[in-house]
């Protein structure tokens, strides 16, 4: 503990800076101390406990609760979104403008943006950025198909060459459907120069921003066409699948089905989503929530953009799951025990 002047001493320099507003070499010259006296002063006053610092968190954010996401599942970053009410419907708007701040604040020269396709949310992001200056040699590129139903395909593409534009860089565009009939069809297709291109970017990524799928496909996705049957999508959710990441479908356990769909599909793989440095889901709503937290316990994506009622659950779905591990644990302990008995 410092002598009882010296507490005095604090007392006045804390009082000066955060009570006053004056500025450290405003004290420093009232007091006739050296600057680096009034610093030194400063943090002595935070150690004594003379000077608390907290963060009061305003209405409608949720600091706390995106700590929780980040430390449960291990993510980079989580943002909540406050919205009115909960439905699949209702976040997208606000979703996807959190989503464009998030670019916005984020987006370095030179990198390599990787973009996924038939996501409302990020169609709503696009369309709430604003352009983005001071970066350079940046380049977007898709990566999930955007071919398909001519009405829809202009979708994907405005997704891509829009936020290219608002960040003064270059799109590579995926011309090819999301899916095709046969893995033949496909092997075909990926040898298209302008496909292979694209996919050819993937690897190098620094940042990928994908939407998340539930059982029932997106009114988007649907409206494309890059759909698959009701018989097929019916073996999926019979082998476990619960949602899907660019159409690779996952069980609750966050593994892949394994099918022979995936052999149809134009898109991004799981481990070169896994592999990027900066993987951002934007994505929200009840009929989302399992999918989403397959994301998350699949170690698949490493940020995370959602609103306030889905962070509930998937933090209660964590709870939830940890508790039975934390049971399943015992049990064994338990048997062990007896086996040596």
């Amino acid at each position: 503990m410092a002598r009882a002047d010296e507490l005095r001493l604090m007392t006045r320099v804390a009082r000066l800076y955060y009570d006053v507003g004056l500025k450290q070499p405003e004290i420093a010259t009232r007091l006739r101390l050296s600057q680096p006296k009034v610093s030194r002063l400063l943090k002595s006053a935070q150690d004594e406990g003379i000077v608390r610092i907290s963060v009061r968190a305003p209405s409608g954010t949720s600091p706390e609760m995106e700590e929780a996401l980040e430390q449960r599942f291990g993510l980079t970053e989580a943002e909540i979104v406050d919205i009115s009410r909960d439905d699949d419907f209702a976040a997208v708007r606000e979703l996807g403008a959190a989503a464009a701040f998030n670019v916005e604040t984020t987006v370095r020269s030179g990198d390599l943006i990787g973009v996924s396709s038939w996501s409302a949310t990020l169609l709503a992001m696009v369309d709430a950025m604003h352009p983005v200056s001071g970066v350079r040699d940046v380049r977007v590129v898709q990566i999930l198909g955007g071919g398909g139903d001519p009405a829809a395909e202009g979708h994907a593409t405005h997704l891509v060459r829009r936020l290219a534009d608002l960040l003064h860089g270059e799109g590579t565009f995926l011309p090819a459907p999301s899916s095709v009939g046969s893995a033949e069809a496909r092997n075909v297709l990926t040898q298209d120069p302008y496909v292979s291109r694209a996919m050819d970017l993937w690897n190098d990524l620094d940042v990928a921003y994908i939407g998340i799928g539930g059982q029932e496909p997106s009114g988007l996705l649907a409206s494309s066409g890059n759909v698959f049957s009701p018989d097929e999508l019916r073996t999926v959710r019979e082998a476990g699948g619960v949602g899907d990441i660019g159409l690779r479908y996952l069980r609750a356990d966050g593994s892949p089905v394994d099918t022979p769909l995936d052999d149809r599909v134009i898109g991004i793989e799981l481990e070169q989503l896994k592999r990027t440095p900066r993987s951002i889901a934007v994505a929200g709503g009840p009929g989302k929530t399992e999918a989403i937290h397959a994301a998350l316990v699949g170690g698949w994506i490493n940020c995370l953009v959602t609103d306030t009622y889905t962070a509930e659950r998937l933090l209660a779905m964590g709870f939830a799951q940890d508790r039975t591990y934390g049971l399943a644990k015992e049990v064994v302990k338990q048997a062990m025990a007896g086996d040596k008995a």
